[in-house]
């Protein structure tokens, strides 16, 4: 168990299920594998083993090769939200990253719980926080509270879940790995779950599409500056030519960093009015202190996020001479 995890939180938790009539589980904009994971997780456990009237709630639809996560027994809503007597808000730090769900979460008058692994939570809105920057996910967070809890891990569907989140968000072990999430991956496989069919299910069941944009970008969209900083810009009009669709390009900015000189990877994805921000970097150059300053975002020292917006955060420039001002400062 983590060290956020008291038994004095897990009896609080207890009490606030026990006393909640319907759940509302809800994660950030853009789901990734680690908030549809952890959260269907969460969902399965709280319908299956108390009983519980369960919603899962995301602002916008999940990447196609992840819908598998889904399970069928449980009712999703996208883009809009319904009253609960508890929400649990999952893998992200504020009611803000929730987008359009976003007010009707904050100012609703149902208690409030966060589980979540990154930087800076909103503690003040919530009733009861889990939060800990010191662990792979919040999939392996919510694998520690439903141990706790005493969920019965013969259930498969809920660990597979659980074992895509932190696959995903570890990119396969890959980043942000503590001792702690082996041992969840080990007993998660003893108790019967197939990480083979679960790896086949994340990384080998795209459409052609990716792997053809995937090539391209690095042949022709991959700047390289000195010192170590990479970027690439994913326009509407390359992602209209390849008919791209949402989660295709997942993965593509930590490939810069198999260069050896490059400690810095930004990947910019153009959306609606402002670009989609992706950061990465090697141990000792912080993607979370550039994301932060450059980017309005934020996250994990090595693996952050944020937006772009052009007309009121170039100053003048060109974005690529932005871009490039932003990953050599952050280089110093």
């Amino acid at each position: 168990m983590t060290s956020c995890i008291s038994q004095e939180k897990i009896d609080g938790l207890k009490k606030l299920l026990g006393n909640a009539r319907k759940v509302a589980l809800a994660g950030h904009v853009h789901p990734d594998g680690d908030a549809i994971g952890c959260i269907t997780a969460m969902g399965l456990y709280l319908k299956r083993e108390l009983g519980k009237d369960v919603v899962c709630m995301f602002p916008d639809a999940i990447p196609e090769n992840l819908e598998f996560v889904l399970n069928p027994s449980l009712r999703y809503l996208w883009g809009k939200s319904e009253d609960a007597d508890l929400v649990i808000l999952m893998d992200c730090n504020a009611f803000s990253r929730t987008d359009v769900l976003g007010e009707a979460l904050a100012g609703s008058s149902a208690t409030k719980v966060l589980i979540d692994h990154h930087l800076n939570p909103d503690t003040a809105s919530f009733d009861l926080v889990f939060s800990t920057p010191d662990i792979s996910s919040a999939s392996e967070l919510t694998f520690w509270i439903l141990k706790a809890m005493g969920w019965d891990m013969r259930d498969n569907e809920t660990g597979e879940a659980l074992l895509t989140g932190m696959t995903t968000d570890t990119n396969n072990f890959a980043n942000s790995v503590f001792p702690s999430t082996f041992t969840m991956a080990s007993e998660l496989i003893a108790s019967g779950v197939d990480r083979d069919a679960v790896l086949q299910k994340i990384y080998f069941s795209y459409r052609e599409n990716r792997v053809r944009v995937m090539g391209y970008m690095q042949n022709e969209g991959l700047v390289i500056l000195p010192g170590g900083a990479a970027y690439m810009i994913l326009t509407k009009d390359i992602q209209k030519r390849f008919d791209l669709r949402e989660g295709e390009t997942e993965g593509l900015v930590n490939v810069p960093l198999s260069i050896g000189e490059v400690r810095l990877s930004l990947l910019l994805k153009e959306d609606k009015d402002h670009f989609r921000v992706s950061l990465r970097s090697k141990k000792g150059t912080s993607a979370q202190k550039c994301a932060v300053k450059y980017f309005n975002g934020g996250g994990h020292e090595n693996a952050a996020g944020g937006r772009l917006y052009p007309e009121k955060d170039l100053r003048g420039m060109s974005l690529e001479e932005y871009v490039k001002k932003a990953l050599l400062e952050s280089l110093k």
